[in-house]
């Protein structure tokens, strides 16, 4: 799969809030509770693979490390752990650190990381879990906590 650029992967991000259109819901359909968070692909809480990524991302040295609960407003995903580092080696180094974790904490492995040629934003898809690993300006620029401003953090 080729890299998304910056502009793409905000589209992707923006594009989880989006509530679906009233023609993908007949009147006789059940109401889904987005209460509770899913499981990951191996049956691991998306809670704890969340969890496993920010810990890798604080390990790797990100700063601003946060996890956004989007369970109440998402039916793309349920968690985005936010970092940054200080510069696109560092963002680049915290995405290896998170794949490595996860993989060895939870057994589980991203279905694709976008933006890795750029380095300046490169998000990991875990399903459940949304990483996004940032430069300092991009963070500032794209500012994901504002866009999900009503989601609480973890």
């Amino acid at each position: 799969m080729s890299d998304m650029t910056d502009a793409q992967l905000l589209d992707y991000a923006a594009g989880l809030s989006s509530a679906p259109s009233s023609d993908e819901h007949d009147e006789g359909s059940a109401s889904v509770d987005r209460a509770a968070a899913s499981l990951s692909s191996t049956g691991v809480p998306a809670l704890e693979v969340a969890r496993a990524a920010a810990d890798a991302a604080e390990f790797k040295g990100a700063e601003d490390v946060c996890i956004v609960d989007l369970t109440e407003f998402s039916d793309v995903c349920d968690y985005f752990v936010i970092a940054t580092g200080s510069n696109t080696r560092m963002v680049d180094a915290i995405v290896d650190e998170v794949e490595e974790k996860v993989a060895k904490t939870c057994g589980e492995h991203p279905f694709s990381i976008e933006g890795r040629e750029e380095r300046s934003w490169i998000l990991m898809d875990y399903g459940s879990v949304v990483v996004h690993s940032f430069t300092p300006e991009a963070r500032e620029y794209y500012r994901l906590e504002k866009l999900w401003g009503d989601a609480p953090r973890v």
